[in-house]
């Protein structure tokens, strides 16, 4: 029987064939694999009868074959299995007769180094043996008594007499373990909180100000090596061709090119990537080059590249990321402080859970940590690198699930992940990579069995893991999520949480605002918020209560709401707990350096603005014809108006031989604009305040501003141009019309008089976005709908005589209804048809029976939404991260 070869720098296993083994990064799996790119809990080794079988087990990086990605393959001799890259991660083998050098697991990496750390550093580089026998890391040997309150709050309990013994964990609960600490990069040593601990990563030169790059992830060894040769190029791309393959479906097919000049310079060169090549956080002009030097960090999709000496460093992020937030303080206007002074780190692959009671600044906390809304003061760190001065960059690594649901309802669960991947990914990734990501996402959800349900047809908790499968699309190493237990049940709020805690053990930082305290004994740390945005503590959350001394957590927020002026953060700032978990980090004041100046440069974007257009039209079409009964109101309204009108019994316009006024074409002209201008807004008034929070997510991570307002203006337009076709058809011809038209004859006299009530609808469906984007909520869409809609009856000109009212008249030019029945008006010569009874010489210019009239009023009623559609542009960059806007 062959025995399985892992061929790591030499090693070899021999595996038993009557059971199976676990691969993996997680110290307790059966063949440990300490390598960036492998997973958790990666793969399974078995043996069949006939061969070694690895299956996959729905893994951030993948296992390849013959350079495919696979989910289940057969280790046959001579060829091998890639693990989290197809082309060099650890790869298996299987010889046939061979001696195993060794039994038991082995975690290596794939990067060449000649020796282990010196000093005994335990790293990338240990022994298997050695390293399946070490212990857990060990917890203090007594923690710290809990901490009194002073005499205003109610006396804590009688648990905070005597020395605290350290509770066991949670039945039920397996402790989270955290891998061994890894060895430094050359020439740096870790900071005081190595690279993920408690006291968050360590102080690099570059850390908080975004001067100097620093390292590329604190203090972490480089995932691999690439030799770099004078006069040589090297292409970074997804493709197999690549000189530097990035298997990352945020990575262009061919994305960059790095030049090693004979004059011994470097240069990076993008080749018209989607999402951007970055030099040191800040985005390259698309197919723009930049010169690189020692310390420069190169970023292309979760990979980072550093130049030392002749050879280029890759460091791939797979979520092993420390994070950490240092003297954050948001002021409003007026002063007003609603985030005090936080500070905090989070360890790589932990779960951290945000409570605290109403204005405690919760919200503004997950704002200010994801760049939506920055801190007036303080930093952001994402392992070492400034976030916000590297926004461009390090968007593409954290998700964000808000509290409500970021994808479109009427939808099915596939179709919506379909358009999010496509707007996401590079537009030259193919359907079958998107399609794969998806069902790779859900099946990691156990969503693959709801996976063409539409999302209104799934219970409360399975819409949250839709959301999170959404932002899984891209694999982030960061995900926050706000409230995701609101509205749930306690079995779904175990069950989003147990979610989150598997998220988290599989190689991501989950950082969740919650106000449910039932499953808190999942977190890794537990942040608790004090009324004015303060920090009231920081740490394990079994040790909590018993710092604020109370048995339950009502007790706690009771305290809270009636002790609001107590000084809940000098109280933390002066425990033994502070001491233990946040001092070290705190003391870490940001010292600013001054950066070069950056030139300002458009931000990538994933896909094209025709391709995002393309794709966004299609969606949207998809949502409107996914509602049945919003299709038949599209037609029935329409018509009904336009049935309406013909109540009114007389011909339209002079014909030969009538002269006189007929003023029931007035009272024609005012039904019919009345009812274009009310169906143009009822589309639009609800159509982004409704999507607000999936443009705000989407706007964030690349889509383009104006080609989301031109697929709600091509669609919107569209459906609104038909019903005035309708509205007007109807109601003009059921009735006698002038033989002459100004514009086309007397061939199409009806279309003549119906297109200032098709202009007229478009416009009114552009000035219903404004109100859309100017609410805040949608019940507020309907008053001010019905306010629109009775302020153009006033300004028709059709109740009373606009011309020479000063002020009136000037005010009228403003609205679209005016300009809309003055076009109609002078096709039907309506100065005579309705003459002003106070002078019946004196005329409305508007109204005059002349060709270049018409044009002006049309060309007026369609400047006006233009108009419309300029202001929508500027109100959506409210609802966007302030970091973009700037």
């Amino acid at each position: 029987m062959p025995e399985l070869v892992l061929e790591l720098n030499g090693r070899t296993w021999a595996l038993d064939p009557s059971r199976s083994y676990t691969l993996g990064r997680d110290p307790q799996g059966d063949v440990v694999i300490d390598d960036a790119r492998v997973s958790w809990r990666h793969a399974t080794l078995t043996w069949n009868g006939r061969s070694w079988v690895v299956t996959d087990h729905g893994s951030t990086n993948g296992t390849y074959a013959r350079g495919l990605r696979v989910q289940q393959a057969d280790l046959a001799p001579g060829e091998p299995v890639h693990l989290g890259n197809a082309t060099d991660g650890p790869r298996l083998t299987v010889a046939a007769g061979a001696t195993a050098a060794d039994t038991g697991a082995y975690a290596g990496t794939a990067a060449p180094q000649p020796q282990p750390p010196a000093h005994g550093a335990q790293g990338a580089w240990q022994q298997g043996a050695a390293q399946s026998a070490a212990p857990a890391q060990a917890a203090p040997a007594a923690a710290p008594a809990a901490q009194p309150v002073p005499a205003q709050p109610p006396a804590p309990s009688d648990r905070q007499s005597g020395q605290w013994q350290q509770p066991a964990a949670p039945q039920g609960r397996v402790p989270h373990q955290q891998p061994p600490a890894q060895a430094a990069p050359y020439g740096e040593q870790p900071g005081p909180g190595g690279s993920g601990g408690p006291q968050g990563p360590g102080h690099g030169p570059g850390s908080p100000g975004g001067g100097a790059p620093g390292p590329a992830y604190g203090d972490r060894s480089p995932t691999t090596f690439h030799q770099v040769a004078l006069g040589r190029v090297m292409r970074i791309g997804r493709a197999l061709e690549n000189e530097l393959v990035v298997s990352d479906l945020q990575v262009s097919r061919h994305h960059a090119e790095f030049h090693a000049t004979p004059d011994g310079r470097f240069e990076i060169r993008d080749l018209g990537s989607h999402n951007g090549t970055y030099v040191n956080g800040q985005p390259l002009a698309k197919s723009g080059t930049a010169l690189i030097g020692a310390g420069d960090i190169v970023g292309v999709g979760h990979s980072t590249f550093r130049l030392v000496g002749d050879r280029l460093e890759e460091f791939v992020d797979t979520g092993e990321v420390s994070f950490s937030a240092r003297h954050l303080t948001v002021t409003v206007d007026g002063g007003k402080q609603i985030l005090r002074d936080v500070s905090f780190g989070v360890p790589e692959k932990s779960l951290v859970a945000v409570i605290g009671p109403s204005g405690s600044g919760k919200s503004t906390l997950l704002k200010a940590l994801t760049g939506y809304r920055p801190a007036n003061q303080g930093d952001v760190l994402y392992d070492n690198r400034n976030l916000y001065k590297q926004f461009a960059e390090l968007r593409q690594r954290i998700g964000l699930v808000p509290q409500d649901d970021i994808l479109h309802k009427e939808l099915t669960v596939r179709t919506a992940l379909k358009y999010a991947a496509k707007l996401r990914f590079p537009a030259d990734t193919t359907a079958q990579e998107r399609e794969a990501r998806i069902d790779e996402v859900l099946r990691e959800l156990k969503l693959d069995i709801h996976k063409d349900k539409k999302i209104t047809a799934l219970s409360g908790g399975q819409r949250k893991r839709v959301s999170v499968a959404l932002e899984l699309l891209t694999k982030p190493s960061l995900i926050f999520l706000d409230e995701p237990t609101s509205g749930l049940d306690p079995g779904m709020d175990r069950d989003v949480m147990q979610l989150l805690r598997g998220l988290a053990d599989d190689g991501r930082t989950v950082l969740v605002v919650t106000h449910s305290v039932a499953e808190l004994a999942l977190c890794d740390k537990l942040l608790v918020m004090a009324p004015g945005g303060a920090v009231a503590y920081f740490g394990p959350p079994e040790e909590a209560l018993n710092f604020f001394g109370y048995e339950s957590w009502a007790d706690v927020f009771s305290a809270f709401e009636n002790y609001r002026d107590y000084d809940w953060a000098g109280r933390w700032k002066g425990s033994q707990h502070y001491q233990m978990y946040a001092a070290d980090l705190d003391a870490q004041a940001p010292q600013p350096a001054q950066a070069a100046p950056v030139q300002p440069v458009r931000q990538p974007k994933p896909q094209g603005w025709g391709a995002q257009l393309l794709t966004l039209i299609r969606r949207y079409l998809s949502v409107i014809a996914s509602d049945k009964g919003f299709m038949a109101l599209m037609v029935i309204l329409p018509a009904v108006l336009g049935v309406v009108s013909t109540l009114v019994s007389s011909d339209f316009g002079l014909r030969p031989g009538t002269r006189g006024p007929n003023g029931s074409a007035a009272v024609i002209l005012l039904i019919l604009a009345v009812g274009a201008c009310f169906a143009g807004a009822a589309n639009s008034v609800r159509e982004l305040i409704k999507e607000r929070v999936i443009y705000e997510r989407e706007r964030a991570t690349g889509l383009s501003r104006s080609a989301y307002l031109m697929s709600k203006v091509i669609v919107l337009g569209l459906i609104t141009v038909l019903q005035g076709a309708i509205i007007g058809g109807i109601g003009f011809g059921m009735r006698d019309l002038p033989e002459e038209g100004l514009v086309f004859g007397s061939s199409l006299v009806l279309l003549e008089l119906t297109l200032p009530i098709m202009g007229l609808g478009f416009t009114a469906m552009m000035f219903g976005l404004i109100i859309s984007s100017l609410v805040k909520t949608a019940e507020k869409t309907m008053p001010l709908l019905v306010m629109f809609a009775i302020i153009q009856v006033v300004f028709t000109g059709c109740l009373f005589f606009l011309h020479g009212q000063t002020g009136v008249n000037e005010l009228s030019y403003l609205m679209p209804s005016r300009w809309a029945v003055a076009a109609a008006g002078a096709t039907a010569q309506l100065n005579v048809l309705f003459p002003n009874q106070d002078d019946p010489t004196d005329t409305d210019p508007l109204w005059d029976h002349e060709l270049g009239v018409w044009v002006f009023d049309m060309g007026i009623l369609l400047a006006l939404g233009v108009l419309c559609g300029l202001v929508v542009a500027r109100l959506l960059r409210r609802h966007e991260p302030e970091v973009m806007r700037k």
